[in-house]
C-alpha cells in the first residue's frame, strides 16, 4: 500500500469517516479540502442497484449541468452540407465526413466530444473501435447520434455530462469545479441526481442509490446520505 502523504493525511483530519453527510455539509465539508495546485474537480461516485449484464438495467445518458462542467470543451461533428454548416455556426472546432473519419483511423483525436448524424453512422462505425475504449463514440443515448447538431455543440459547450454504469453498478462523474460557489456545485448535483433517479430501470428492485461518496480530484471521499439522494425527483 502506498505511503500516505502528509497533505493526504492532513485532509483526513477534516473528514468525519463514520459520518453520513447531508448533501449542504458534504459540499460545504468538500471545498476546504481543496489542497491542489489546480482547480480541482468535484466528482461524485454512485453505486447503484441494478445488474448491468441486462440490457434493461443498463443505466446511461446525459444531462446539462446549470453551472457547467467548468471545463473548456473541444467538439467535432461528422456531418455533410447543411448540417455541416448549422454545426460550424454552432461553435463546432472540427467538423466533416469522410476526411474527419480518415484522421480518427490515424490515431488523430483532437476533440473531447464527438457528434453525427444518424445517417452518416455508417461512417463511424468504420472507427468505432478506436472511438469506444475512449468513450467517444456517439449514441443516441447521449445526445450525440443527432440530425439537430447545432442543439448538441450548444449542450457539449455548455456543460453536458454523458454517465454510464460500470460493470459493477457504479457511475462516477465531474460536476464542477471547487472553485464554483457552494450553490453552484449544489444545483449541479441536484440536476445530476435528478437524472439518474429518472433513468431507474423497471427492473431494479430495491433500494436503487445503494451509496453515494463526494470528493475531489486529490482528496479523501465522504459519504452521502443515500435517503436524500433517492428523494430528489
Amino acid at each position: 500500500m502506498a505511503k500516505t502523504t502528509k497533505r493526504y493525511a492532513k485532509l483526513l483530519k477534516k473528514v468525519d469517516a463514520t459520518k453520513i453527510y447531508s448533501l449542504d455539509e458534504a459540499v460545504e465539508v468538500v471545498k476546504g479540502l481543496a489542497s491542489a495546485k489546480f482547480d480541482e474537480t468535484l466528482e461524485i461516485a454512485m453505486q447503484l442497484n441494478v445488474d448491468p449484464r441486462h440490457a434493461d438495467q443498463m443505466v446511461r445518458g446525459s444531462v446539462v449541468l446549470p453551472a457547467g462542467t467548468g471545463k473548456s470543451v473541444r467538439v467535432a461533428v461528422i456531418a455533410k452540407d447543411v448540417k455541416a454548416d448549422e454545426a460550424k455556426a454552432a461553435g463546432a472546432e472540427i467538423v466533416g465526413a469522410e476526411d474527419l473519419v480518415d484522421e480518427i483511423s490515424k490515431g488523430n483525436f483532437d476533440f473531447d466530444v464527438l457528434i453525427a448524424t444518424p445517417n452518416l453512422m455508417g461512417l463511424v462505425g468504420k472507427v468505432g473501435r478506436l472511438l469506444g475504449p475512449k468513450g467517444l463514440m456517439p449514441n443516441p443515448k447521449t445526445g450525440t447520434v443527432t440530425m439537430d447538431v447545432a442543439q448538441a455543440v450548444n449542450n457539449a459547450k455548455s456543460g453536458q455530462v454523458n454517465f454510464r454504469v460500470d460493470k459493477q453498478g457504479n457511475i462516477h462523474a465531474g460536476l464542477g469545479k471547487v472553485s464554483f460557489t457552494k450553490e453552484q456545485l449544489l444545483e449541479n448535483i441536484n440536476a445530476f441526481v435528478k437524472t439518474i433517479n429518472k433513468h431507474k430501470p423497471a427492473t431494479s428492485k430495491g433500494r436503487y442509490i445503494k451509496g453515494a461518496k463526494l470528493s475531489l480530484t486529490m482528496s479523501p471521499s465522504i459519504t452521502l446520505d443515500s435517503q436524500e439522494l433517492l428523494d430528489l425527483k
